[in-house]
């Protein structure tokens, strides 16, 4: 209960983002049961960016997130332990310059009622075209397939199941783009639904707050229909 009040006190004294953190965190007092899963990668810290925003580390701090996902690419040992602090469960893979051969090239979690699949992207060709993400997720049999490398934040639903790419924390250009805005994507997963929260640093430092949703039951018999309907 501590945790929880403190989290709210927090979320007072920064206003501007205070409807975003009263219905992640509130649902959360409310329903224990609740995952909120922190998504994001591409940091390229230190050769391409220094750090995080500001903004963002001010709201990534230990002990309200349960699991983070990230694509790789983080670029230090500094900045992974980093993330190992905010959660006690971190879950990456190995992006084209991670140096550490130990990291899987891909991962398959669950979470809740959700089964995750987590790459990097730069396996898929093209980068980041859909359709190639998508026989990704057939394969992996997942709802939700997370995945990087064009550091541009992506959401989608293809063929009942979501595609989601957090795009660069960081800001890190890439070599499809050298204009790149920060962003990260928090999850809460609760039952069959993901409620989807996209952060993103806009150029005056603002920070752009987004949600959409995913109810993979919904999804499927919406798709199903589809599929009957051309049949």
């Amino acid at each position: 209960l501590v945790k929880f009040v403190y989290i709210y006190i927090y979320a007072s004294a920064h206003r501007r983002f205070l409807p975003a953190f009263e219905r992640v965190f509130g649902r959360c007092f409310i329903n224990m049961a609740t995952q909120l899963v922190l998504v994001l990668g591409d940091m390229h810290i230190p050769t391409r960016s220094i750090d995080l925003p500001e903004q963002f580390k001010s709201l990534l701090v230990p002990g309200k997130i349960h699991h983070v996902l990230c694509t790789g690419n983080v670029g230090s040992k500094k900045a992974m332990e980093y993330l190992q602090r905010i959660a006690p469960n971190v879950h990456t893979v190995r992006g084209d310059f991670d140096k550490d051969s130990s990291l899987p090239n891909q991962k398959v979690v669950q979470i809740g009622n959700f089964k995750m699949g987590l790459i990097h992207g730069h396996q898929i060709v093209p980068w980041g075209d859909t359709e190639a993400l998508a026989a990704v997720q057939r394969q992996l049999d997942v709802d939700i397939l997370v995945s990087g490398h064009t550091h541009q934040m992506h959401v989608s639903t293809v063929d009942g199941r979501c595609l989601i790419n957090p795009g660069s924390a960081t800001g890190a250009y890439s070599c499809i783009s050298s204009d790149v805005s920060p962003s990260f994507i928090l999850l809460t997963l609760q039952g069959n639904t993901s409620s989807i929260y996209v952060y993103r640093m806009k150029k005056d430092g603002e920070l752009d707050v987004s949600k959409s949703s995913f109810d993979k039951l919904q999804s499927k018999k919406d798709n199903a229909k589809k599929v009957n309907d051309l049949e």
